[in-house]
């Protein structure tokens, strides 16, 4: 038996497809130009993680808009005056509002996956946004026709589909990412919408059987962007108990930037249901320092006082550009960290006599 190791998702693009995107927005390249040049992207991305040794895959999102909105980019029903997500640095980032039903996604997750898969003979995982997210896409003001209820409904099917498509397309595993739940409790510190997340996102989790929930997995963390966090200052006490009700068979969870990492374990430990595994996050993306490999080493080693070891594993905390646009973590930073990951849980696991 050897520690599970799985990044999170994505991976800063290259500078080359950075300017695409930007000449793609100002209209001086094509659709295909675009394309061509996040296929290589992608390539490249899974080339590398294989090379450092990555037993399963990710594709980087590197085709990607954004992590949260890729399903409904270039709807015709989305106005831009949506949401606003303020960061500690003082930016923000606005999701789009829904103006007309019925809700649809644009595009699913499997066609990032199946893209991957082209590239690779290796297990590839394909992170999906968790449909609390996107049920912040309801406006204020109810839409004409169409009640939040009924969108509700909708999106449920949608996000089943999402899932369920990338399971029957032979993903190791699909991750649902749920940056909101933290962020959630400071939204409203009372938890009512916290409990109302949680109950939204079982409702898709029930459709599945034991058996495709055990490569479902969860994944929180305190949002990153631009070496930014939006939620790290609510208490990790608040939402972990919670957190821990979703009925998926995989948790991926932010711990290597908190300043008490024995305390969030030993929360974990007491709330982590049976036959559920844990990734404990053991790199931090917004810290500019590479971590070494001794030190993943001891955080590992530090986890497995506090979890059974064959329900233990690691990721990094957050992805590390979940916008496409973000450049403040190096593409080569990102695989240093990443190199650390995998070269520290193996000295754990070596340590531990696994």
């Amino acid at each position: 038996m050897s520690i599970p190791t799985e990044s999170i998702g994505s991976v800063p693009r290259p500078r080359e497809l950075l300017n695409a995107l930007a000449d793609h927005a100002a209209g001086r390249i094509g659709d295909d130009d675009l394309t061509k040049l996040q296929n290589q992207a992608v390539a490249d991305t899974l080339g590398r993680l294989e090379q450092l040794g990555s037993p399963v895959l990710v594709d980087g999102e590197q085709s990607k808009p954004s992590f949260a909105t890729y399903p409904v980019a270039g709807l015709d029903t989305l106005s831009p005056e949506g949401a606003v997500i303020p960061f500690a640095d003082g930016h923000t980032r606005q999701l789009p509002a829904l103006t007309a039903g019925p809700f649809r996604y644009r595009t699913h997750a499997v066609a990032y996956l199946r893209a991957a898969q082209q590239h690779t003979g290796l297990p590839v995982k394909q992170a999906v946004i968790a449909p609390s997210a996107l049920s912040l896409l309801y406006p204020a003001e109810a839409i004409v026709d169409y009640s939040r209820e009924a969108f509700l409904d909708d999106l449920v099917d949608e996000a089943e589909a999402d899932i369920r498509g990338c399971l029957d397309a032979g993903a190791h595993a699909v991750q649902l990412d749920f940056t909101e739940g933290r962020l959630s409790l400071k939204l409203d510190p009372s938890g009512g919408l916290l409990d109302s997340f949680v109950a939204l996102n079982n409702r898709v989790l029930d459709r599945f059987s034991a058996a495709e929930r055990a490569r479902i997995g969860v994944h929180t963390c305190p949002g990153g962007d631009q070496d930014s966090t939006h939620s790290l200052d609510v208490d990790y006490a608040e939402l972990l108990p919670k957190l821990f009700q979703l009925h998926a068979g995989n948790f991926y969870v932010q711990l290597a930037s908190e300043a008490d990492q024995e305390r969030v374990l030993s929360i974990i430990a007491e709330h982590l249901p049976a036959d559920v595994r844990v990734f404990v996050g053991v790199t931090d993306p917004i810290d500019p320092r590479v971590e070494s490999a001794e030190e993943v080493r001891d955080r590992v080693l530090l986890a497995a006082r506090h979890i059974p070891v064959d329900r233990l594993g690691t990721c990094d905390d957050c992805g590390f550009a979940p916008f496409a646009d973000d450049a403040s973590t190096s593409r080569e930073t990102a695989f240093a960290k990443v190199k650390a990951r995998i070269e520290g849980t193996r000295l754990a696991a070596e340590e531990l006599g696994l």
